[in-house]
């Protein structure tokens, strides 16, 4: 990864060199304001992640390696001809995978282990993330079990068949942390080619970091000294919101591919420019909420104010407002990165 700029350099190369979007600085400056009142009513907060009943607690022996497994498999929720059909005890995407994990833990399978998912097979997988609808199924279940099998092998050959060893290796670095993930686990490497540089996007490994962070809220295994050089998690989400919020537009190209509902390939040029300009607009979003939060609120504690929070409130403000956001359209791309 020595040769690739680092998500927030990357994120300002994409956007320095892109030719189908534009970021609009009236945008980001109501981004700004949505999150500092995000922030002053404690609707941003390390508090949040574990609030959700699905989510484990940082008491619980197993969080570590729930969240490794977790975001192991955190990768594209839909499918096609319906986007979010696949279901679980009525959750969909991302909360209908955790249920399954959750479920399949109930039912006594030891799924945190790497011992035991190493090992799985493809009926066995299937039968774990069994949907409520028995004519659908998890989307791209044969690259979800590599994924599995890949990080379970490495874990039992190198650190004792526990994530938190690769966690405590990274000495409380962030940064380190994240460099140890995709040199280690291949299947956390999502970088691409963009105008001439090798740039890193690295949505699912740094989510990985965040959950973490976010579990433990900043403490014990969860603490980084430099938690705040994570970025935003790149996905097809997100960028609804900012274009909602006026801080990103797409040129009359590309707003036809995406309308035109064309699924993108992983490492194209507009998709890698829609996941770089989201960094770089929610990079902006930080530097700013910071700065006025210093100014006007001098007492206030911004330790924790940073990327990740800023980004759970997005993805959580566009389920929330889905149904007024729906007409943004999102491009799609069938990848194991997001």
């Amino acid at each position: 990864m020595s040769t690739a700029l680092n998500p927030r350099e990357s994120g300002e190369h994409i956007v320095r060199h892109a030719k189908y979007l534009k970021v609009k600085p009236d945008g980001i400056d109501r981004l700004v304001e949505e999150i500092v009142n995000g922030v002053i009513s404690k609707k941003i907060s390390v508090e949040n992640f574990s609030q959700h009943d699905l989510h484990p607690k940082a008491t619980d022996e197993y969080a570590a390696n729930w969240i490794f497994v977790v975001d192991t498999l955190n990768f594209c929720f839909w499918t096609p001809t319906n986007y979010t059909k696949y279901k679980v005890n009525g959750y969909t995407g991302y909360f209908a995978m955790c249920a399954a994990i959750n479920r399949a833990m109930a039912d006594g399978m030891d799924i945190t282990n790497p011992r035991y998912y190493s090992q799985l097979d493809l009926e066995t997988l299937a039968h774990i993330f069994r949907p409520d609808d028995a004519e659908t199924k998890m989307p791209l279940l044969e690259e979800r079990l590599a994924a599995l099998k890949q990080v379970g092998e490495r874990l039992l050959e190198k650190w004792h068949g526990r994530f938190d060893n690769v966690v405590r290796a990274a000495e409380k670095s962030a940064i380190g942390l994240l460099d140890l993930i995709v040199e280690e686990f291949p299947c956390y490497r999502d970088v691409a080619e963009f105008a001439g540089q090798k740039v890193s996007i690295l949505k699912r490994a740094q989510i990985l970091i965040g959950d973490l962070w976010s579990c433990y809220r900043g403490t014990d295994l969860g603490y980084f000294r430099d938690i705040d050089k994570i970025t935003m998690f790149a996905d097809y989400r997100i960028p609804q919101v900012l274009v909602h919020f006026g801080s990103l537009e797409y040129t009359p190209e590309l707003l036809e591919q995406l309308k035109a509902d064309r699924i993108m390939q992983n490492g194209e040029e507009m998709e890698v420019e829609i996941r770089g300009a989201s960094i770089y607009i929610i990079e902006q979003v930080k530097d700013a909420v910071v700065a006025k939060l210093k100014q006007e609120h001098p007492t206030m504690d911004l330790s924790n104010v940073n990327a990740i929070l800023i980004d759970q409130y997005l993805w959580d403000y566009r389920r929330k407002y889905a149904a007024e956001l729906e007409h943004i359209p999102f491009h799609k791309t069938r990848s194991i990165y997001y």
